[in-house]
């Protein structure tokens, strides 16, 4: 089952920008952008957080509609909605990962095993 996405003329600024205000999902963007056209899957980004902490990034960049979550099999695949932001806010995408794909990943945030 496909979860929801907004339409374009759903997603909106103020919420793009504050989903984007967040360090682990600007990173996750910056990975997107720099393979963009391929679509990812969660053990891709599974250096910047645990698992159960992914996902729920993955549903917040989701329901701004940022990112496409699709299901294949037992996984899900993870790209980024350039076309539909860029038709809705012209510009900001690029302006935005431009800073993105710069910053260095977050320090991972699962607990190390001492």
């Amino acid at each position: 089952m496909m979860p929801p996405h907004p339409t374009i003329d759903q997603i909106s600024l103020p919420n793009v920008l504050a989903v984007l205000g967040d360090h682990t999902r600007l990173a996750i963007l910056g990975d997107l952008a720099r393979r963009e056209g391929t679509a990812l899957t969660c053990s891709n980004f599974i250096d910047l957080a645990s698992k159960s902490n992914l996902s729920y990034h993955f549903a917040k960049m989701r329901e701004a509609g940022i990112i496409r979550v699709e299901p294949s099999g037992t996984s899900r695949l993870i790209t980024l909605r350039r076309d539909d932001l860029d038709a809705r806010f012209p510009g900001l995408l690029d302006s935005i990962i431009a800073t993105a794909i710069t910053l260095p990943p977050p320090e991972k945030r699962v607990a190390a095993n001492t």
